[in-house]
């Protein structure tokens, strides 16, 4: 009994060491697999953070690519919109040359004694002025047909606002102006120089002048400046290029309350703003309104 008791138990302690001899040696490859595992993870890791460092400075120098290619585009740009604001440049100026070349110069000369106009000076082309506007019934009245139409927005634009204005006279030709001229002479002697122009020197020859009257004075021209229709030339007119040609104190003619001649919108404007008359400026300083005569 006692011999089996210690059989049992020495198989006890065997079974016991085996079983420590077992698990240590479980424990030792453990250990050797962790030490493996973390010796790869280290060597992931580094190989990981040095693939970083690689994607880090080319997206640097990516970035400093991107920088420098946007400033090239901007400077592309820049000599692109200089290159399309010269090209507008030379394309105004080009329009500008062409619209001179079909524009008369002779329109803002300044005639009435300054400049001559020959007898085979006739405007490009005329249009007739509505009869409904003109003062003497059945009289047939033309004047430059690119002017007519500002006349024409003139006179309705009156009669809207109530104003009776009429048309007494218009374009007038060189022989035109020489016999009416000659009346004159017979009538009035040598003081009708104070008031009518020879032939050549006449501002109708031009075609863009025109005598306004009203019914209310009978359709003459004396008294005109005191009829509501001179009252609302002279605050409107100038909005569709008309101005008086010969006002009070002029050193041209005698003061002609109905004499009034189109310039352009443009140089009657600044011409009423300025508180300046035509007849005053430098024909230079009038030429550069050319351009805009008609716009």
């Amino acid at each position: 009994m006692e011999r089996t008791t210690l059989y049992v138990s020495i198989g006890i302690a065997v079974v016991a060491v085996l079983a420590l001899i077992s698990g240590g040696y479980g424990l030792y490859s453990l250990s050797n697999e962790l030490k493996a595992t973390r010796s790869e993870l280290a060597s992931t890791t580094e190989s990981k953070d040095t693939r970083i460092k690689e994607l880090e400075t080319n997206l640097v120098a990516r970035t400093d690519e991107g920088v420098a290619l946007a400033a090239r585009l901007r400077a592309e740009q820049m000599k692109n919109g200089t290159f399309e604001t010269q090209l507008s440049t030379l394309s105004g100026t080009i329009g500008t040359l062409e619209k001179l070349a079909k524009t008369d110069s002779e329109l803002l000369a300044k005639y009435s004694k300054v400049y001559f106009l020959n007898e085979n000076y006739l405007p490009p082309k005329l249009s007739a002025i509505d009869e409904a506007f003109v003062s003497q019934k059945g009289r047939a009245l033309e004047m430059n047909a690119e002017v007519e139409p500002f006349l024409s927005d003139l006179l309705k634009e009156a009669k809207d606002d109530g104003v009776d204005l009429l048309v007494a006279s218009a374009y007038r030709s060189f022989g035109a102006q020489g016999a009416l001229k000659s009346s004159y002479k017979v009538t009035f002697g040598a003081g009708a120089n104070s008031f009518s122009a020879d032939q050549g020197y006449s501002e109708h020859q031009l075609g863009t002048t025109v005598d306004f009257t009203t019914a209310k004075i009978g359709g003459g021209l004396a008294g005109f400046d005191g009829t509501p229709a001179f009252a609302w030339l002279n605050e409107n007119a100038y909005k569709y290029g008309f101005i008086l040609s010969y006002p009070k104190g002029n050193t041209y003619y005698q003061y002609e309350p109905w004499h009034w001649r189109f310039v352009g919108r443009d140089l009657a404007k600044d011409l009423r703003e300025d508180k300046k008359r035509f007849y005053d400026l430098d024909q230079r300083e009038i030429d550069e309104y050319l351009v805009s005569l008609f716009d």
